[in-house]
């Protein structure tokens, strides 16, 4: 395409074409000359199209708050050392159970890597555009006590957390939880159930769960909007950091 003239170049930016306008500037002249308009119009939007992806995907990683940001289902290690399903992991790397609202369960011992799989399943979800959010269930209790501080506060919240096409709580039930937390989650799960997907990553078992919940009506409500729906994986009693720093030793 010919050289665009400053004022053109100035709309374009102003219309947020940014991407558009780098994919003309960056056209070969040379190598395209022997293409039609319209074969040089479709390579100039696909480039761009595929600038703004990146650009998009980028941004929901960056927004979704991974502990892990680089972690990644095709580089799990030592699978069938730690009992990984290798399939299992394989289907929820295609966010399928997303679509279908369910949820995921990883639970094994300290350092068997549940956080590391909860971040890769949820950067699997933000390249496939979905929107995405990682929170460990302290800084969540943290954010609920803050929240019932302003007015306003805990609608808010709610709105925001229950929002998340998918949200993944890691260290779940790491503490013992207390009348307010329970009421809240119960209300957070109420607002999820049947309509996005939630991943938790845990060392309890499900039989402990009810008890970590205050063994109370709350916490029959709470794994009954949880447990029906899920898929579990046990992510063993391989320690993984230990591994990594023998292995770095």
């Amino acid at each position: 395409m010919s050289a665009l003239d400053g004022e053109t170049k100035r709309k374009l930016r102003e219309m947020n074409a940014g991407e558009l306008l780098e994919a003309i500037d960056l056209q070969d002249e040379i190598l395209s000359i022997s293409l039609t308009f319209e074969e040089r119009v479709r390579l100039v939007v696909d480039d761009a199209y595929s600038s703004f992806m990146h650009s998009k995907v980028d941004g929901l990683i960056r927004r979704a708050g991974l502990r892990y940001p680089n972690a990644d289902l095709r580089r799990i290690d030592l699978l069938d050392e730690r009992g990984l399903n290798r399939q299992v992991l394989t289907q929820l790397g295609t966010c399928s159970f997303v679509t279908r609202q369910q949820n995921v369960v990883f639970q094994g011992f300290t350092g068997s890597g549940k956080s590391y799989l909860g971040c890769a399943i949820a950067k699997r979800a933000c390249e496939q555009r979905i929107r995405a959010h990682y929170v460990r269930m302290p800084d969540l209790e943290e954010a609920w006590v803050a929240a019932q501080d302003t007015p306003g506060g805990a609608g808010k919240f709610l709105r925001k957390y229950a929002a998340f096409t998918l949200l993944v709580i890691d260290e779940w039930l790491l503490d013992k939880t207390t009348e307010s937390m329970r009421t809240m989650l119960l209300e957070l799960m109420e607002r999820r159930y049947g309509e996005t997907s939630t991943v938790f990553c845990t060392q309890y078992q499900q039989k402990d769960w009810h008890q970590r919940l205050g063994a109370s009506v709350h916490a029959d409500a709470i794994m009954d909007r949880i447990i029906h729906n899920t898929t579990w994986v046990d992510t063993g009693t391989y320690n993984m950091r230990e591994q990594t720093a023998l292995a770095t030793a």
